[in-house]
């Protein structure tokens, strides 16, 4: 399989792909040579993939099957300059259909996108690979990107939720993902964060105890041991109607604002790390520890932030980066 080493500008998204620099891996974002074609493109007709862990540009990536798999970020898309290729799973891409690239989710899935920016949520196919620009949560077909409302902008706070497997044949099969009305749940501890290591925590100062906020438009419960928020405002029949007549899996859902976004540089159960990630980032901007509760277990994220914008958002990532901590990303809370 052939991966594509130039840079490319998704549309008006101006997110770059980093040189892919392993051979027989997975291509990425219709990275594989087929003629592009004015007509309708086939469904489906590709295999069912995971894929091993591969390397692009420093940074790891970690394929898996993941049930859980919850995660904000922010979206990119992709179109005309892959459209009728092939896919890292043997589709054929078609920027007008409702799919998604994304580094590590099998393939295809269904997964839910929702835009914390304005409330649009989409169900959508992901059969493909990428972005592989530095944080970038998922790549959007260009219909999908319309459909979320941040085409002509070329990049959103978003929540990416995994569903379930998609069929081979196309589509997203009984439409199990699809609900009548939709309410994002609280947002999951990574698994990342789970195995985190256990050591024995030290008393350290500059440690912020305040309850992180839940994604926008969440409504669940609080965390455990933390007084609750006031409870949502159930939303309106109208606002759980489809935006539009042709875009059935479209929901627009309720939201409160687009949230704040950090970059985060790691995730301990020992505090100690957690304050020499913290300690190792001075001069970066604010820095400093948020505490969490997984399971009953306390860890400690390491977060930059808040900060303005998606570029400065990139600025910092990249700052961070080039201090060794590869597995930092941009998270939206």
């Amino acid at each position: 399989m052939t991966i594509q080493t130039s840079e490319k500008v998704r549309g008006s998204a101006r997110a770059l792909l980093a040189p892919l620099a392993l051979a027989l891996m997975l291509a990425g974002c219709g990275t594989a040579s087929k003629p592009s074609t004015s007509g309708p493109m086939k469904t489906g007709g590709g295999y069912y993939k995971v894929g091993n862990p591969y390397q692009i540009g420093g940074i790891w990536y970690y394929p898996r099957e993941d049930e859980k798999y919850d995660s904000t970020g922010i979206a990119s898309w992709y179109g005309p300059q892959f459209h009728g290729k092939q896919t890292a799973n043997g589709e054929i891409f078609d920027q007008n259909a409702m799919t998604a690239a994304h580094p590590t989710l099998p393939m295809p899935t269904i997964a839910r996108v929702t835009n914390l920016e304005n409330g649009r949520s989409v169900i959508v196919r992901v059969n493909d690979r990428g972005p592989f620009a530095a944080g970038r949560e998922i790549d959007m077909s260009k219909r999908a990107a319309e459909e979320l409302g941040f085409m002509t902008k070329g990049t959103a706070k978003v929540r990416v939720q995994f569903i379930g497997r998609a069929p081979l044949d196309g589509g997203i099969g009984d439409g199990r993902a699809v609900a009548e009305t939709f309410i994002a749940p609280k947002v999951e501890t990574p698994p990342d964060e789970r195995r985190a290591n256990a050591a024995p925590l030290m008393s350290v100062a500059a440690v912020s105890t305040s309850q992180l906020a839940a994604p926008v438009g969440a409504a669940s419960a609080p965390p455990q041991n933390i007084m609750p928020a006031s409870a949502p405002t159930a939303p309106s029949d109208a606002a759980m109607q489809p935006v539009r007549d042709d875009a059935s899996l479209t929901r627009q859902v309720p939201v409160s604002g687009a949230g704040n976004i950090y970059v985060q540089a790691g995730s301990f159960q020992n505090l100690q790390n957690a304050e020499a990630v913290r300690q190792h980032l001075t001069g970066l901007g604010q820095v400093e520890i948020q505490t969490t509760m997984v399971d009953g277990t306390q860890f400690y994220r390491v977060r930059l932030g808040p900060l303005s914008d998606v570029p400065a958002a990139d600025s910092s990532l990249q700052s961070v980066l080039q201090r060794g901590h590869n597995g930092a990303r941009i998270v939206i809370d």
